[in-house]
Parts: C-alpha cells; structure tokens; sequence
C-alpha cells in the first residue's frame, strides 16, 4: 500500500513539473518583447509564444512515461469492462432464455442477403420490362407489339346487293 502511494506522489510530482515548466516557458515568450514592435505585433508576438510553449509542453507531457502509462492503464480497464458487460448480458440472455446476440447478428445478415437477391431480381424484372417497351410499336399504344398477321375482315350483314330500280 505504502508503495503504491509513493508511486502515485511521483507521477503527481512530475505531472506538476510538467505545468510549471510550460506556464514558466510561456510567461518568459510573452515577455520577451522588441521595445521598438507596435502594439498590434506585440500581441501577435504573446499569441505565438504562449501557442508555441503550450504546444511544446503538451508534446511532452503527451510523450512522458507516466502519461503512457496511464493512458494504457486506462485502455487496458475499458477493455475488461467492455469484456466484463459483454459477458454478463450474455449470461442475462442466457437466464431469459431469449435469443443470443450471435443469433440476433445471423438472423440480420440471412435478411440482407434475401434483401439483396430481391432487389437484384426487381432490377432484371426492370430491365426486361423496359426492354419489352422498346419493341416497334404499331402506334396503338406503348408497349404494343405490331401483328404479324392481317385481321380478319368481318362479314358484312348484307350479303346480297340491291338491284336499281327503274
């Protein structure tokens, strides 16, 4: 227990020589003024030196070992939790009786790919529908096809013909 507490007033003590260290960079750029600069150039002159040392501390504050380390600490604990939920609602499922998500995830992917074939089918059906209406038509209609055969001529009621009369 002792040691881990030295070891957390370690990486405290240098997490804070850190900040000071970027804090006392920035204050000796923005003070470090030409007396001859105007006014609007000494402030661009604040701007870039305070940007330039925070840029140059997080640079070594992100690179430092105990933020690496910490960093993997913390991806290591959302790793198991994630693990640890995982594994917990599976049993939960499990008690429930209700489907797995393995089961949920196949099922899914079975529909997609009936989703797909359907689709792919409408897509030829289109495609020959279109194709049909393309045919030459013989100006009845769209999509009518011309007749390969003459109509039959009906016969007319009056079969016989009248005779003048004179």
């Amino acid at each position: 227990m002792n040691n881990d507490f030295e070891k957390t007033a370690e990486q405290a003590a240098a997490f804070q020589k850190i900040w000071a260290e970027s804090w006392s960079k920035m204050m000796q750029s923005a003070f470090t003024l030409a007396p001859d600069s105007a006014p609007p150039d000494v402030l661009r002159q604040i701007r870039s030196g305070i940007f330039q040392a925070l840029a140059q501390s997080w640079d070594e504050f992100m690179r430092s070992p105990e933020f690496l380390e910490r960093m993997k600490q913390w991806m290591d604990s959302a790793i198991t939790f994630r693990k640890m939920t995982n594994d917990f609602l599976a049993r939960a499922r499990n008690d429930l009786q209700a489907p797995s998500r393995e089961d949920i995830d196949s099922i899914m992917l079975s529909v997609r790919h009936m989703e797909k074939r359907l689709l792919d089918r409408v897509n030829e059906l289109a495609e020959q529908l279109r194709q049909l209406n393309a045919q030459p038509t013989d100006g009845s209609g769209p999509g009518r096809t011309v007749r390969t055969t003459a109509p039959k001529k009906r016969a007319s009621k009056r079969a016989t013909t009248r005779k003048p009369r004179t």
